[in-house]
């Protein structure tokens, strides 16, 4: 255990989104777990099939898988990946997190997220009129868009943790399962 299966050269991955900061954690995440394979990463633009803004883990999950199935139909790939970020409700407190799906050519999946953080009373503000929090990030901090690059999270700890180095975690999450693929059959269950 821990190699889990070996993967030739020249893998392709196809990233569910045309957003650098997504493309830049596949990347990036692949290259950490996998050093010595050669990865070629395409990026298309696909729906999500959900809302531009979504307030719950399941919404989120659904539109990164959404993205991850999408981007294995229109590139032919070896994995697909699909990123979508979203708030939850915990406590009374919002938090923004990003969820990673990975699935490979024959179907298997792997699902991780990002670390959480605490989403600003006045940012929630703007959320609540209708706007995606990307949008309403730039307007509370003065920024062009910033979910192509720092974030809500690059934005709220000085880039100490980025939105690529987010989703960079989602997407080892999600690959560990990859690592440990013989953990997630029936047949493992049942022994």
């Amino acid at each position: 255990m821990g190699e889990g299966r070996r993967y030739t050269p020249f893998m392709r991955i196809a990233v569910g989104s045309l957003n650098p900061a997504k493309i830049e954690a596949v990347r990036e995440a692949f290259a950490d777990m996998w050093p010595r394979e050669t990865w070629i990463v395409e990026s298309v633009a696909v729906p999500s099939g959900v809302s531009d803004q979504p307030m719950s883990d399941e919404e989120s999950v659904r539109g990164a898988r959404n993205r991850a199935e999408n981007a294995l139909r229109a590139l032919e790939a070896d994995f697909a990946v699909g990123l979508e970020g979203g708030i939850q409700r915990i406590d009374g407190q919002y938090y923004d997190c990003g969820w990673a799906v990975v699935i490979d050519k024959e179907g298997f999946e792997g699902v991780g997220s990002s670390v959480r953080m605490r989403v600003p009373e006045a940012i929630m503000e703007r959320i609540g009129q209708g706007e995606e929090l990307g949008s309403a990030i730039d307007r509370i901090f003065g920024t062009d868009n910033a979910k192509e690059k720092e974030g809500h999270f690059g934005l709220m700890t000085n880039n100490r943790i980025t939105r690529a180095e987010g989703y960079k975690d989602g997407v080892l999450s999600a690959l560990g399962c990859f690592l440990h693929k013989e953990l997630f059959t029936s047949a493992a269950v049942a022994s």
